[in-house]
């Protein structure tokens, strides 16, 4: 096809209704109006040095070195310059607002829920039989062979079998109930009985099991969790006028 394609501001907007997402977008648009809102009616203000500085964090989390590489950024994202800043003003903003509903709740609610923000150093290997599980989680409680020997033969993705099904550090919100459950009631570092889900079999071993700890990324965490719990009830009861 030699001929060139042109693209309009409502070829994008066609695609995004064909791609189902004006649902998602709304929702996007809606919680940053109340931000906005909310910081104006609680009389919240961005410095100027602030948005500077946001800005430089901006550019080298994104590795955009010099003017050329950042305008190039923008035309690729299709943003303007004050497109740029308003990226920059609503994420302030939005932090600012944070700190101003929660700032004093953040802390309580870590303890009153910090069971939820334990962390598991975990490995795991997904079978299709439920007796082949057993026999080798008995195996394996038997000496008979190591979790890493199980991993190497029966994990059939290249690299999670290189890391001997490592999974990395997860939180309980990242497992379903079922195994979640198991998995912080183990005594580690233990492989756990093999559990039966709607995907297979699974043989875990629990190598540790992280206490959760306040530090700044929790706290930024929760801060936004409780931002996002309080903007969807301020959504339930604001009228949404489609124009």
């Amino acid at each position: 096809m030699s001929q060139p394609i042109t693209i309009t501001k409502e070829d994008i907007f066609q695609q995004v209704k064909l791609s189902l997402q004006i649902p998602e977008l709304v929702e996007q648009i809606v919680s940053r109006k109340i931000i906005l809102a909310a910081a104006e009616e609680a009389g919240i203000k961005v410095e100027v040095e602030e948005l500077q500085k946001a800005a430089d964090f901006l550019r080298l989390t994104n590795k955009l070195t010099s003017a050329e590489d950042t305008y190039k950024w923008l035309e690729k994202h299709g943003l303007s310059v004050d497109d740029f800043e308003e990226i920059i003003y609503t994420n302030l903003i939005s932090g600012k607002l944070t700190q101003h509903l929660f700032a004093d709740k953040i802390e309580p609610y870590f303890f009153e829920n910090q069971l939820n923000y334990a962390g598991v150093v975990m490995y795991e290997v997904v079978l299709e039989d439920e007796d082949l599980a057993i026999e080798l989680f008995y195996a394996i409680k038997e000496g008979e062979m190591s979790f890493y020997d199980v991993a190497h033969q029966y994990i059939q993705d290249v690299e999670l079998r290189r890391k001997g099904g490592y999974l990395g550090v997860l939180r309980r919100q990242d497992l379903k109930p079922e195994i979640s459950a198991a998995v912080f009631a183990a005594n580690p570092p233990q492989v756990i009985k093999p559990i039966i889900t709607a995907k297979g079999v699974r043989l875990i071993f629990v190598e540790e099991i992280i206490k959760p700890e306040l530090n700044d990324e929790l706290h930024l965490q929760i801060g936004t969790e409780l931002l996002g719990e309080w903007i969807h009830k301020q959504a339930e009861v604001v009228k949404i006028i489609h124009k």
